[in-house]
């Protein structure tokens, strides 16, 4: 599933999609709207995004990997909606894969589960993982015990392709 919200940069929600079907996955556009969410296309408004499923609709059993693309408005919206934030955590905590790009991880900072993860992601957001307690390096793709992450959509090849792998593999110990 793909967890969304307003805002979200497009080609970080629309480029894991098609991979992702491409490699044979059915894949849920999940928000907590219902309808479309609005995407964010480099510097202007993007395309409309059909929503498949609303958050309060499904469960974490529901789904065995998540994509959280980034985008400033999407992440900001997500991480203050308790249930968006417990849904991520559940994933986390199963070992489940879980894959975040550019502004994504900030949801993974709001669920207190990254302490001594290593990670990387838009620049702007190093500090404020180190400070929940992640390692953060500049790679384009890091992965760690099925967690992938990204920096930007110029990391979306690298992205996809470890993304895969991991929801390939499955659960991670």
């Amino acid at each position: 599933m793909i967890l969304t919200e307003e805002g979200f940069e497009q080609v970080e929600l629309t480029s894991p999609k098609a991979a992702l079907e491409a490699a044979g996955a059915t894949v849920h556009v999940v928000s907590p709207k219902s309808g479309k969410v609005k995407a964010w296309d480099q510097t202007n408004w993007g395309i409309e995004v059909n929503v498949d499923r609303q958050l309060s609709d499904v469960s974490p059993d529901d789904y065995d990997a998540l994509v959280l693309p980034g985008g400033v408005l999407n992440p900001d919206k997500l991480r203050q909606n308790k249930e968006a934030v417990a849904f991520v955590s559940a994933f986390l905590d199963e070992g489940k894969p879980v894959a975040a790009i550019c502004h994504g991880p900030q949801m993974l900072i709001e669920t207190g589960m990254i302490g001594g993860r290593t990670l990387t992601s838009f620049p702007s957001l190093k500090t404020d993982l180190k400070n929940a307690g992640a390692h953060w390096i500049d790679e384009e793709v890091v992965s760690d015990h099925g967690l992938v992450i990204s920096r930007t959509p110029a990391d979306l090849e690298a992205f996809n392709k470890k993304m895969i792998e991991e929801i390939a593999e499955g659960v991670h110990a």
